[in-house]
């Protein structure tokens, strides 16, 4: 779905930075990566730094300048963390991906563009693009390593795009939700039990059990965690008979 956001990085020093873009990539569901007048490319510790993202690297695109890396872009946008001295139009990486992940632009080629790991995009390298691309972030150190800039771009692009798989932790949602029926009868053997270990007092018997139902209504037992508290119950209640 992403297919129309192309990742270019510009005149990158270090090859393992390029590799751990390339892993963010992944993660993010893109595999459109180009180069520009990288320093080391191919290298080892690009592919290492991938991680597993070795197939990003090998259809990664490389360039002379930046104009042909974007020659096919209709919209273009250019990282940058410092401020201009002239006014341009910018939005932040989640204002991009909100505003250009739909199907009206599907058709468009996106470029997303990331400058040099020590001095970022130059101002005539700006010049080519339409917007400036913000990732809001401490003012007082903005500064963000080049493998985390593109992780949050693509982060954002990803959310926007509705791929993220639904997910479960351990076995929620395994067991049906306890039955208005089985509830009713769990409230009557809690009331039960703490009358049999001594617990409730006659006087406050309503308003306890008022609070103990709005506590477990908002947990939404399952079946199986209501039969662990009876077992529960009838255990105090064994032990409780005991001489």
């Amino acid at each position: 779905m992403l297919a129309n956001f192309k990742l270019i990085l510009v005149e990158t020093s270090h090859p393992g930075n390029i590799g751990a873009v390339a892993r963010a990539m992944k993660n993010m569901g893109m595999d459109q990566l180009r180069l520009v007048n990288p320093k080391l490319f191919p290298h080892a510790d690009a592919t290492a730094r991938a991680s597993g993202a070795d197939d990003v690297l090998r259809s990664a695109q490389v360039y002379s300048s930046l104009q042909e890396a974007i020659a096919d872009c209709q919209i273009v946008f250019g990282a940058s963390a410092r401020d201009r001295t002239i006014s341009w139009p910018s939005m932040t990486a989640r204002e991009c991906a909100e505003n250009f992940v739909k199907p009206v632009h599907a058709h468009e080629t996106v470029g997303l563009v990331l400058g040099r790991e020590n001095s970022g995009l130059k101002n005539h390298e700006l010049d080519l693009c339409h917007y400036l691309l913000r990732i809001p972030c401490n003012q007082e150190y903005s500064s963000l390593n080049l493998a985390a800039a593109a992780q949050v771009i693509c982060y954002e692009l990803f959310i926007a795009s509705n791929q993220q798989p639904s997910s479960s932790i351990g076995d929620i949602g395994e067991e049906a939700l306890a039955s208005s029926e089985q509830m009713e009868s769990f409230y009557q053997h809690l009331l039960e039990t703490m009358a049999d270990i001594g617990f409730l007092h006659p006087e406050r018997s309503k308003s306890i059990m008022r609070r103990l139902r709005r506590l477990f209504n908002r947990s939404q037992l399952d079946t199986k965690e209501v039969d662990i508290l009876r077992g529960i119950f009838r255990f105090a209640q064994n032990h409780n008979q005991k001489p």
